[in-house]
């Protein structure tokens, strides 16, 4: 795949381009069809491969700033329409960008440094994200691409749907709303040959029951949240959607660049007060960027675009979350899973301070300039922090596609 070999990940429109040319070659088994469009019109497509009953969905693209899941999507098409066995029992059917808006918005096709990441990041506000604005909004203002996505799970009602994700930087880890036994084995083997570490304590699944180094499995209801203050609860987003035909959703997340810290099981010698000091620099770096932006906005009256309105949701979580950090018991105790934390919160203010950085630089400001001196030093900061080294695209590509196979080779042998 050329884009693989430019190490660069493909926009929508090539990756729509692709699906095309897979679909024209293979009549006979793969369609490309619209199931939906985007708040501002954009289409969504499905590419179909095979024609069983049992279906696995993947979809990528939720989050506009994780750009792995598009060329895995291409990957995985590829191999289905090569391999007639993974197509015996099971039809594929991959989503192609679930957030084709704020995909438009996320311009980094070939970052070669966290900084160069940065500059054209976009994440959008929890509302505004198509995976988790059910955990967040009531069903009458559910966005489009929400309701194509759920339409599109009712329609195929899949005993696995699988969402592509990743993250900036740190290791792979998988999150699964039902327990898929002996997955654990192939996805640790695959990270292995790959030199893609396992992130043994990430904090997107703190407090979650684990089936293995790295997987982890949504609690039942009624556990409580490991950071109450965050407004999104993974027990109501499209995730959970697949359930009601019997069919359970995996989460595959993929570095872009990898950190052999994040895999570090021993116990931290004080996880207490290192919470306690990611949280006090959290406050502070996010009152950094709150003062800047409290000089500039004033001058800014339109300032309220996708951009702004993320960088907003951002700041607004610190509060809470420095909170849960100081005074709540810590989720875990490994040095993995205080380095992850670490991560969460260097990512959140210099997140913002980049989307906020695009609209005083687009508009002329006077303070960008101080805002952009903030996310060239947190960018090389958190790069020397953790000691980041480069995953290569074909790497990345290749252990979320044999993830996804085992977890649907594992889940329907599971469901037989």
């Amino acid at each position: 795949m050329s884009q693989l070999a430019e190490q660069r990940y493909p926009n929508v429109a090539e990756l729509v381009l692709s699906a095309r040319e897979l679909a024209a070659h293979r009549p006979d088994l793969s369609t490309l069809r619209q199931v939906g469009a985007s708040r501002a019109g954009r289409p969504l497509h499905l590419l179909s491969v095979g024609r069983s009953p049992h279906a696995v969905l993947v979809v990528a693209g939720a989050h506009s700033n994780e750009p792995a899941g598009g060329s895995t999507l291409l990957h995985l098409a590829e191999w289905t329409l090569r391999d007639a066995d993974l197509r015996a029992d099971t039809s594929w059917h991959f989503l192609l960008c679930a957030d084709p808006d704020g995909a438009a918005l996320h311009r980094t096709p070939a970052p070669r440094t966290l900084l160069d990441y940065h500059r054209h990041f976009f994440r959008p506000a929890g509302p505004e994200q198509p995976e988790w604005s059910p955990s967040v909004l009531p069903p009458d203002r559910l966005p489009p691409e929400t309701r194509a996505l759920t339409g599109v799970i009712d329609e195929l009602r899949p005993y696995l749907q699988v969402s592509l994700h990743g993250t900036d930087l740190g290791g792979s880890w998988v999150q699964l709303t039902r327990d898929i036994p002996g997955l654990a084995e192939p996805f640790a083997k695959s990270a292995a040959e790959l030199h893609i570490p396992v992130e043994t304590g990430a904090s997107d699944a703190a407090g979650w029951p684990v089936s293995g180094p790295g997987v982890h499995v949504l609690p039942g209801p009624g556990s409580a949240a490991a950071y109450p203050s965050l407004p999104e609860d993974a027990r109501h987003t499209t995730w959970h959607h697949a359930h009601r035909y019997g069919g359970l959703t995996a989460i595959v997340e993929v570095p872009m660049w990898a950190s052999d810290l994040v895999d570090d099981l021993a116990v931290h010698p004080a996880p207490v007060l290192a919470l306690r000091g990611v949280a006090q620099r959290l406050r502070h770096d996010a009152r950094l960027v709150e003062e800047i932006l409290g000089d500039a906005l004033p001058r800014l009256p339109r300032a309220h675009g996708p951009l702004m309105r993320a960088a907003r949701w951002a700041l607004d979580l610190v509060p809470g979350l420095a909170d849960d950090w100081d005074t709540l018991p810590p989720a875990g105790n490994s040095m993995a899973y205080v380095g992850s934390v670490d991560a969460f919160g260097r990512r959140l203010p210099l997140r913002a301070a980049a989307m906020a950085l695009r609209v005083l630089d687009a508009a002329g400001d006077r303070a960008a300039p101080r805002l952009e001196r903030l996310v060239v030093h947190w960018s090389d900061a958190f790069a020397e922090r953790f000691k980041a080294r480069w995953v290569p695209v074909e790497h990345q590509v290749e252990h979320q596609s044999r993830t996804v196979v085992a977890a649907a080779r594992h889940a329907r042998a599971g469901g037989d």
